[in-house]
């Protein structure tokens, strides 16, 4: 890494104002309790779906399995694993599971105030924390079973102990950025592109306080550090290759768009073009300097901040066109630099009053988005599997069985299994005799970390369909209906060979079949 050192210039952490206060620390408080208020309001009020299930049924897996099924298949979200199999140990209510979201939610505020303090100052660390609590794409998947709100958490943590490091290369912080991004990469694989972009922007920059020698080599021996600790996730994508999101779609103009819209959590455009005014404004004050290794503070906070929010949405795209790895969810990390870049464009308003008003606007444009995402989700991809396995335990027989299409989909069957039976252990023991017997996949009497993958064959059909009198199938991500997949085509074939007689339900994503004699 070549950086060189700068001639009378400050510190990357810069003196900053004083906080005003009483008002200024009442202020956070508001919004600490507004961003916690917004995240548990209407927690519940969506059904999980599949991903939801998928993340409590791994984190419910004895060790064994747990620990099989990370290093065979499922190592992305590993640490968000870890954490909600702790969590669980309290209680299992779809409510208390998503609540650990929440609240890993809730401490990336802290850590955007931190950082935004350590670029800027102290004002836009309050506007950037203002525009954290309310933006709408926070609060949708701060309310999901999933590790993206930790994600976000980290990445933040991570880049603030960088610009702390740079400020002060002490070796304690450089060993908590390590820390963190190790753990940033562990809650999801992403987060690697994080620490690509923070080499490029030591490596295409010229950061202040920060010279040729002990601190660049420190700085290496930092990334080679990161590196070897998260191998074991690198060989796992070594030997899985794309194969676990092999089901993306490659991205295409409008859909870059309305990411950008969610982003800054609207559904519709007037928010992000304040977004884009706000950002600009900002920009604007480097000027030509902003493409180039400037020494100045003022600007690279800047070339940081652009590092950070462009470059993982830019490779993935590009990479997109040969493989599709672009995921709008997968760069919510790059909330934290957008919230702080408007921040500091908003801050450098001319009077006290325009900046008021704008602000005004954005935040109530922000809990627009907030009311919308209660009822809503922004991508489309939210499934009623669990509601559909629900509806099979309502309707089957102790004599019936069951075969679902691929092996994951028994995932939020077990999980519909595990609700019914209570969160109580006594009535846990019961869970294996609730609804039809499993028949596929099926290979001990809970579910087993090789339950997670494959798919049934003709003959195993023919050989369940001479002796079982009614069959539930349950059919996902099989396909549209007027071209389904081979397997769902074999399926109908065999089946229909013993069981002249079929009822269909139609679910969000899923089709529930029931195979019987007359």
């Amino acid at each position: 890494m070549r950086v060189q050192a700068a001639a009378n210039t400050s510190s990357v952490s810069p003196a900053g104002a004083k906080p005003r206060g009483w008002a200024h620390r009442i202020t956070f408080v508001l919004l600490m309790a507004a961003c916690i208020g917004l995240r548990l309001v209407c927690l519940a009020c969506k059904p999980l779906w599949f991903d939801e299930a998928f993340s409590v049924e791994v984190a419910r897996l004895d060790w064994p399995n747990f620990l099989h099924l990370l290093s065979w298949r499922e190592a992305n979200m590993s640490f968000y694993y870890l954490l909600l199999r702790v969590w669980l140990h309290l209680r299992h209510s779809p409510y208390f599971i998503r609540s650990l979201s929440v609240i890993l939610a809730a401490a990336p505020l802290p850590a955007i105030y931190w950082l935004a303090r350590l670029l800027f100052d102290h004002r836009v660390a309050l506007i950037s924390a203002a525009l954290f609590t309310f933006n709408a794409y926070d609060v949708r998947y701060s309310q999901e079973a999933r590790s993206y709100s930790l994600l976000v958490l980290l990445a933040t943590l991570c880049s603030g102990l960088l610009v702390w490091w740079l400020g002060e290369p002490l070796r304690r912080n450089l060993r908590g950025y390590i820390g963190a991004g190790v753990l940033a990469v562990y809650a999801h694989l992403y987060a690697l592109l994080l620490t690509v972009a923070h080499w490029l922007v030591l490596r295409l920059t010229c950061p202040p306080q920060i010279a040729i020698g002990t601190p660049a080599v420190r700085m290496r021996r930092a990334w080679w550090t990161i590196g070897v600790l998260v191998l074991p996730l690198l060989l796992f994508v070594a030997k899985t290759g794309a194969g676990p999101i092999r089901w993306i779609t490659r991205p295409s103009l409008q859909s870059l768009a309305e990411f950008f819209q969610h982003l800054c959590g609207s559904n519709e455009w007037p928010l992000p073009a304040l977004y884009v005014v706000a950002c600009t404004i900002a920009v604007a004050s480097a000027g030509k300097r902003l493409g180039r290794r400037d020494p100045d503070r003022d600007v690279w906070r800047l070339q940081f901040l652009l590092t950070w929010l462009l470059f993982p949405v830019a490779f993935t795209v590009l990479l997109s066109f040969a493989r599709p790895v672009f995921l709008a969810r997968y760069m919510i990390f790059c909330l934290p630099p957008l919230v702080i870049l408007a921040a500091a464009g908003l801050e450098r308003l001319r009077s006290a009053w325009m900046l008021g008003v704008t602000l005004a606007v954005m935040l109530f444009l922000s809990l627009q988005g907030v009311f919308f995402v209660y009822a809503h989700d922004f991508d489309k991809e939210r499934d009623a599997s669990v509601a559909a396995s629900t509806f099979v335990l309502d309707h089957s027989r102790p004599e019936d069985g069951i075969v679902f299409h691929i092996a994951e989909t028994r995932i939020p069957y077990e999980f519909a299994r595990s609700e019914r039976a209570g969160e109580d252990t006594a009535s846990a023991k019961f869970t294996a005799q609730l609804g039809p017997v499993i028949l596929f996949p099926h290979h001990g009497a809970g579910l087993d970390y090789r339950d997670f993958t494959g798919k049934p064959t003709s003959e195993f059909l023919r050989q369940v369909g001479a002796t079982y009198p009614r069959l539930w199938v349950m059919l996902m991500n099989n396909g549209p209906a007027a071209k389904p997949d081979p397997t769902t085509i074999m399926l109908t074939q065999v089946l229909a060979e013993s069981f002249p007689s079929l009822h269909r339900w139609q679910f969000a994503k899923v089709e529930v079949r029931l195979y019987s004699e007359p």
